[in-house]
C-alpha cells in the first residue's frame, strides 16, 4: 500500500482546484462579483485609471472670446492600489493518517475545509465589493447581555458563528475600540437569522471605558480600514467636499468624479428605479443593471404582478442569475438580487465601465513556492492558503447612480 503524502496530494488539489472550478464556486451566489468585468495582471506597484471630466472650454459665437476665453480640458487620473485578504484553512496529522491508502477519503475532508475557506473570501471580497473600503460588515443597533441586534437585520448574512469581531464609532477614518492598546474583541458563538441577533462570547459592556454600545460598527479583527473600496467608496451618500481625495484624487469639482445620488425612498420602488435611469440618461451614461437586496428585490417583484418580465443572464463560466427586465429611455435595465447588497441602497450601473483589477484570480490559492499544501512548524497538521490581492475600480463614475431606498 502506498501512502498518501503532501505531493501526490498537491497534485490531487491541482486537478480538483482548476482555475474554472475556482470561479464557479465563487461566483455562485455573488452576482455582482460574478458579473462585473475582470483583469487579473495588476502588477506593479500602482494601477492609474485616466478620467476625462472636461471639455476644452475655448467656444463662442465670436472668435475673439473663444480665443479668449480658452481653457484645457480637465484630466485626472484614480491611482488604485491593492486591497489584501487571506483565508487559512489546516488539516491534522491524525486525520491524515487515518485517511492513508483512500485518497479520497482525505480529498473529502480536505476539499470541505477548502471549499469554507474559499467561500469565507469569496463573501468578503463580495460584500466588500458593496462597501466603504472600511471593513464594517453591520451596524449594532441594541444590545444586551451578549446579545446584539443589528440595526440592519438584512446583513444578518455577512456574519458567521467563529467569527472574532471588533467594534469602532466610525465606519472608517478612525480606529477600533481597545483597552491598553488590545482590541476590543468577542467571538461570534451563535447566529439567529430570523431576527438578525449575534450571540457573542463576552456581553457587550463588558469592556470598561470601551464598551461596544448602540450604533457602533462591527468588524472582523484586522479588517478595519484594510478592505476593497467598493461601491460606497466610489458613489458616497453625499457629494465629497473640498479637500477629498479618493485615490489621489479630489473629487469635489464635479460630480461625475463621485457618481450620483438619488433618494427614492418615499416613491414607489419601480418609479425610483425608472427616475435613477433617466438621471443616469441625462449624464451621458447608459445603465444595463441594477444590484439590490434580497428583501427589495421582492417587494419590486410583487409590485410588478403579471407585468414582470424576467431575464436571464450568465457568467464567463456558466453561473447564471435571474432578474427583472425594467424598461427605460435607452433600453432595458436587468434588475438583480445580491445577498451582499444593504437593504437600504440600490445601485444602478453602467457594468462596462467597472472592473475588478487582480494580481492573479481573486481569490485563489495562495502558492509562491509552488505547493498547494504546506507543513505546520508548530502543529501537527498541514496548511492550505487562499486570498486576493485586487481593487474594484470605475473609469466613469457618473454614469452611475446610488439610489437610497430607506
Amino acid at each position: 500500500m502506498t501512502a498518501l503524502n503532501l505531493t501526490s496530494f498537491d497534485a490531487a488539489l491541482k486537478q480538483h482546484y482548476t482555475s474554472d472550478m475556482v470561479k464557479r464556486m465563487t461566483y455562485q451566489d455573488n452576482p455582482f462579483h460574478a458579473l462585473v468585468p475582470k483583469m487579473t495582471m495588476f502588477g506593479g506597484k500602482n494601477l492609474p485609471i485616466p478620467i476625462i471630466y472636461g471639455n476644452p472650454q475655448g467656444r463662442s459665437a465670436t472668435f475673439s472670446t473663444a480665443q479668449t476665453n480658452k481653457v484645457a480640458g480637465k484630466y485626472t487620473d484614480f491611482v488604485l492600489t491593492r486591497a489584501k485578504d487571506y483565508g487559512l484553512c489546516s488539516i491534522d496529522g491524525e486525520t491524515i493518517d487515518a485517511s492513508k491508502g483512500d485518497k479520497n477519503a482525505f480529498m473529502e475532508a480536505m476539499a470541505t475545509e477548502i471549499d469554507g475557506t474559499f467561500e469565507s473570501v469569496t463573501r468578503s471580497l463580495a460584500t466588500a465589493e458593496y462597501r466603504n473600503g472600511s471593513g464594517a460588515i453591520g451596524q449594532i443597533g441594541s444590545a444586551s447581555t451578549v446579545y446584539i441586534t443589528l440595526a440592519d437585520t438584512e446583513e444578518i448574512t455577512n456574519f458567521e458563528v467563529g467569527m472574532v469581531l471588533v467594534a469602532s464609532t466610525a465606519a472608517g477614518g478612525g480606529s477600533v475600540k481597545q483597552t491598553a492598546s488590545v482590541d476590543n474583541s468577542a467571538t461570534v458563538v451563535a447566529v439567529d437569522r430570523d431576527n438578525g441577533i449575534l450571540t457573542m462570547s463576552v456581553a457587550y459592556d463588558s469592556f470598561g471605558s470601551n464598551d461596544w454600545a448602540a450604533n457602533d460598527y462591527l468588524f472582523v479583527q484586522g479588517d478595519y480600514d484594510a478592505k476593497v473600496k467598493g461601491l460606497d467608496a466610489w458613489i458616497p451618500a453625499t457629494m465629497p467636499t473640498s479637500g477629498d481625495s479618493f485615490f489621489g484624487v479630489d473629487r469635489s469639482s464635479d460630480t461625475r468624479l463621485a457618481g450620483l445620488r438619488k433618494d427614492i425612498s418615499s416613491m414607489p420602488l419601480e418609479e425610483g428605479l425608472i427616475d435613477g435611469a433617466k438621471r443616469v440618461q441625462r449624464e451621458g451614461g447608459n445603465p444595463t443593471h441594477c444590484f439590490m437586496s434580497y428583501n427589495r428585490y421582492g417587494v419590486l417583484e410583487k409590485s410588478l404582478g403579471s407585468k414582470v418580465q424576467y431575464v436571464d443572464l450568465m457568467s464567463d463560466v456558466g453561473i447564471g442569475f435571474r432578474g427583472i427586465k425594467l424598461n427605460t429611455s435607452k433600453g432595458a435595465v436587468t434588475v438583480i438580487a445580491d445577498q451582499n447588497c444593504p437593504d437600504t441602497v440600490a445601485w444602478m450601473l453602467q457594468l462596462n465601465v467597472w472592473k475588478l483589477y487582480s494580481l492573479g484570480e481573486a481569490p485563489k490559492m495562495l502558492m509562491h513556492d509552488g505547493n498547494r499544501v504546506l507543513r505546520e512548524s508548530s502543529e501537527d497538521g498541514v496548511e492550505v492558503r487562499t486570498g486576493y490581492y485586487a481593487q474594484l475600480g470605475c473609469r466613469a463614475p457618473g454614469w452611475n447612480i446610488r439610489l437610497k431606498l430607506a
